[in-house]
């Protein structure tokens, strides 16, 4: 093809082509630019949104929880808490005596008598003291309070054994007294026994 168009028509033919691609991709960037601007403009609204909504939720929580105290709750069960557990401590070191009674008198020799129970100072132990008609029957009765069979005492042991030997000492003059540590499963331990459980 024969281009007959001067120098200078042909020239300004392809400047004229070329700024209508400059036009074209200009108003391409500046769609993009808006489009951009637009999703920025959602997103930062959304976020805005959001934070009011959150805002919103977290004082009514906070009003919720001041008209039902809830701080004053939280105390008073924490106190029921600490309460159940010394409670739970002391029925865990409380003898039932009536029942520890006839067990340990059901255990020790016919030929003894028992005369007396003593809380010891040593925690968890008891001072058992019985009278018996010789030094043999008080070691006996050591023996048989001791015997694991018997699931009252881990362990007893004798702290004195004194006999007399006058007229006066009657038919049983030997006293012994024993120091027994209460077994852990001990049943007559309140917080062993079946009524603690019911």
């Amino acid at each position: 093809m024969i281009n007959l168009l001067p120098p200078e028509v042909s020239r300004g033919y392809s400047y004229a082509r070329r700024n209508v691609g400059l036009r074209r991709w200009v108003l391409i960037f500046v769609i993009a630019l808006i489009g951009l601007g637009a999703i920025a403009t959602y997103g930062l609204l959304t976020i805005q949104q959001s934070k009011a909504h959150y805002a919103k939720e977290i004082a009514a929580s906070e009003e919720l929880l001041k008209k039902e105290k809830f701080a004053e709750t939280q105390k008073q069960v924490q106190d029921i808490a600490s309460s159940f557990k010394l409670v739970a401590q002391v029925l865990g070191k409380e003898v039932l005596f009536s029942q520890l009674i006839k067990q340990i008198g059901a255990t020790i020799p016919a030929k003894a008598n028992l005369t007396g129970l003593n809380i010891s100072q040593v925690q968890g132990s008891l001072d058992i003291s019985a009278v018996t008609p010789d030094y043999k029957t008080a070691t006996q009765v050591q023996l048989n309070l001791a015997d694991p069979g018997n699931k009252i005492f881990s362990k007893a042991d004798i702290v004195n054994i004194a006999c007399k030997s006058d007229a006066n000492a009657g038919d049983r003059p030997c006293t012994v007294t024993i120091r027994a540590l209460f077994a852990p499963n001990n049943p007559y331990l309140f917080i062993n026994s079946k009524g603690a459980k019911t």
